[in-house]
């Protein structure tokens, strides 16, 4: 795949989940991808991370911003970095209550592409910070 290509697809992936269009963000996985979330263990799998996805809208509303996505050449890895902004909805278990606690933190994404599909996708935020944020009274 291009790099452009690459650049591209990441960023439409990034695009949908803004949107909360799961169904968009999932068609540009692959049917076996690995899922490395940031407060979890290793999941394979589009049923999974579809799964994975919902859990997450219904507990918090984030939004991506300030997006940069970069490449490797070769079009076979790329990364994102960003600010993640969001609302600690409904109480999620093992977590603090949520009383509506927003918080912004820097996070990140790595993405593996093989096909012109994201196989790999691995999430990481500070999980110091993640946890003061959602134990902040909102």
């Amino acid at each position: 795949m291009s790099d452009e290509k690459a650049l591209s697809l990441v960023q439409s992936f990034l695009n949908a989940l803004n949107a909360s269009d799961h169904d968009a963000a999932l068609a540009l996985v692959s049917d076996d991808v690995a899922h490395d979330p940031f407060d979890g263990e290793r999941e394979i799998g589009r049923e999974k991370l579809r799964w994975r996805l919902g859990l997450r809208t219904r507990h918090f509303d984030e939004r991506l911003a300030d997006i940069t996505v970069m490449n490797a050449p070769g079009g076979i890895r790329a990364a994102a970095e960003f600010t993640v902004r969001g609302t600690y909805r409904t109480t999620a278990e093992g977590l603090p209550e949520a009383t509506g606690q927003t918080y912004t933190l820097p996070g990140g994404m790595f993405f593996e592409i093989d096909g012109g599909e994201i196989t790999r996708i691995s999430e990481h935020r500070n999980p110091v910070q993640w946890n003061a944020a959602l134990s902040a009274i909102g």
